[in-house]
């Protein structure tokens, strides 16, 4: 049963798990989709993950060439190839798009000006490309986009690269693209910790897809622990 007090149009639950194995997060997303109801709240996991290389449904195993000691997973969202690592703010959106009327392409374009309007705000020049989703700064890729929609639900999202080491992307074809070059914040001159990015990345999504962080949503809880299987996330 839902709070009473939660506003299931307007509100949205966060939930910082720290850092977290790649398949525990995502069956989790899966879990919590096909559980939810009309009345469910919609939520946004924030996170960083281990070193993985994963596949969308469009990727092709010969885009990830040289992986090495990182494993590399067949998912179920849309898009190529991306590695996701420390440094790295990841943020899944889990939400009821038929109950907000939101379609795929206006949501796309929701996580791509949050991620632009973050970068702004640290005087970085970035812009979205309608060939190929995610944010690009200075001719690079700062930000990967990649979403799955099941029964009017989404879930997977997106990853912005603050302060990581870049090498992992020198060994695949990053989204597809055997030259396209990846950069970060910390690269582009900003000094920032990805825990105050990923406040501010909360604050723009909220501000762009119309939500009201909910009031307890700050908090490190056991239920998101539990969502995300507590022995893969670690604080």
């Amino acid at each position: 049963m839902s709070d009473p007090m939660f506003n299931q149009g307007q509100d949205v639950v966060v939930r910082r798990l720290g850092v977290c194995d790649y398949t525990p997060v995502w069956e989790a997303m899966r879990e919590f989709t096909a559980a939810r109801t009309p009345s469910t709240p919609d939520e946004i996991w924030l996170l960083e993950h281990a070193p993985v290389y994963t596949l969308g449904l469009n990727a092709k195993r010969e885009h990830v060439p040289a992986p090495r000691d990182i494993p590399v997973i067949h998912t179920d969202r849309g898009g190529q190839v991306t590695y996701h690592g420390p440094g790295q703010v990841v943020a899944y959106v889990l939400l009821d798009l038929r109950r907000r009327a939101l379609g795929v392409r206006q949501l796309v374009s929701a996580l791509e000006q949050s991620v632009i309007d973050l970068l702004a705000d640290y005087a970085i020049d970035a812009h979205a490309r309608r060939d190929a989703p995610g944010v690009y700064a200075d001719g690079a890729k700062i930000a990967a986009l990649g979403l799955r929609v099941r029964q009017g639900c989404c879930y997977h999202g997106l990853s912005l690269n603050v302060a990581m080491d870049v090498e992992p992307y020198s060994r695949i074809h990053p989204c597809g693209y055997p030259d396209l070059q990846v950069t970060d914040m910390h690269t582009l001159g900003v000094a920032a910790e990805t825990a105050q990015v990923a406040d501010r990345l909360i604050a723009q999504l909220a501000q762009h897809l119309g939500y009201t962080v909910h009031p307890a949503a700050n908090e490190i809880s056991p239920a998101a622990k539990t969502h995300a299987h507590p022995a893969a996330c670690h604080s």
